[in-house]
């Protein structure tokens, strides 16, 4: 299953707003209309944004009347700017946006329909790259789940989340592929309920055992001894450990650090942003507070009507917290500061 493809000189995509009710895949002509999609979240996850956005690129190839590959080049930039503002804290976005754009500076070429078709074969060679890097990270993460495991697993982070496969719930998806006999603890991830909705959907087409919990629950199950693992994805790594992710992460990895049990976080390497010291550095999206004071999807008010809200959508967990960090190259434990920048160098 493709969450993000290329199909008929159009970007197709996986309307995740929508499941687990109804599977639609709708299509986009415009980076614009892409940006937007991002945005709105018709399709989120940190890598399956990424390759989103390089499409964007593709399809702002394809907008532009340039007659020159330089003309053309000058149009992608403008381009990378909407696409790098749709969604600010995942860099994974802006890291496939800037990998694009340096392929196509790097086009040795005057055609402008020759650098259009050089563009989307580099979007087409990240996105086909994800599912691999995604596959051995799955192996690597594998190797730490045993037999009996009972996992409690934070937001979306599977095939959903990336172009195939995915990050921590690849890991889950392997393991259970391998023979594990284990069980997830899928929390609702409030308030877009990310792994109610799509983790859970997930598991169901994998046939992998699960049960649905609200997010105050999991320190519950971890004081009772009813849990092995903890898993979560990032959307940005900085050069000490921290990891920004969905919202609810910190309090689940403070409630694991607690009870001791080992919290990983999944993420391939173009997560890691070496150029921020620390999570402190990363931007965090602030989203429309309707989303907390009314029922997701269903657009119903379950608040005074006079409230207000505040709606992170990511938090910053301390490096402390973390265990360790499952990347395609293998995984890196503290001190995170080296054995970041080795996976970054591992070929």
């Amino acid at each position: 299953m493709r969450t993000v493809f290329w199909q008929d000189n159009q970007l197709c995509m996986i309307d995740q707003r929508l499941l687990p009710e109804t599977f639609t895949v709708v299509s986009y002509r415009s980076h614009l209309e892409v940006a937007r999609a991002i945005t709105d979240m018709v399709v989120r996850g940190a890598p399956a944004i990424g390759a989103a956005a390089a499409f964007g690129l593709a399809l702002a190839g394809f907008e532009s009347r340039a007659q020159t590959a330089g003309e053309l080049f000058s149009d992608l930039q403008s381009a990378a700017i909407t696409l790098k503002a749709a969604r600010p804290t995942a860099v994974n976005l802006a890291w496939a946006v800037e990998r694009i754009l340096q392929s196509a500076a790097r086009f040795p070429g005057s055609s402008a329909d020759e650098m259009r078709a050089f563009v989307l074969s580099e979007a087409q060679q990240l996105a086909d790259e994800d599912v691999e890097v995604n596959k051995r990270m799955a192996a690597h993460g594998a190797e730490l789940i045993a037999d009996g495991d009972t996992i409690v697993h934070h937001c979306n982070t599977g095939a959903l989340a990336t172009v195939d496969w995915g990050t921590a719930l690849g890991v889950i998806r392997m393991a259970w592929e391998q023979g594990k006999k284990i069980h997830v603890l899928v929390d609702e991830t409030r308030p877009r309920l990310q792994g109610a909705r799509l983790t859970a959907w997930e598991l169901e087409q994998y046939g992998i055992p699960y049960e649905i919990i609200s997010d105050n629950m999991s320190g519950y199950f971890m004081r009772a001894g009813k849990v092995q693992k903890v898993l979560f994805g990032a959307d940005r790594i900085t050069a000490n450990g921290d990891v920004a992710n969905k919202i609810g992460t910190y309090m689940l990895a403070l409630a694991a650090n607690d009870n001791g049990i080992p919290a990983y976080s999944v993420a391939p390497t173009s997560t890691i942003d070496l150029s921020l010291a620390h999570g402190g550095l990363i931007p965090i999206e602030e989203r429309n507070p309707a989303e907390v004071l009314d029922i997701q999807l269903a657009g119903e008010r379950v608040t005074p009507r006079n409230a207000k809200a505040r709606n992170p959508a990511f938090d910053v967990t301390p490096h402390r917290l973390i265990t360790g960090i499952v990347t395609e190259n293998g995984v890196a434990y503290p001190p995170f500061e080296q054995s970041l920048r080795k996976m970054m160098n591992a070929k």
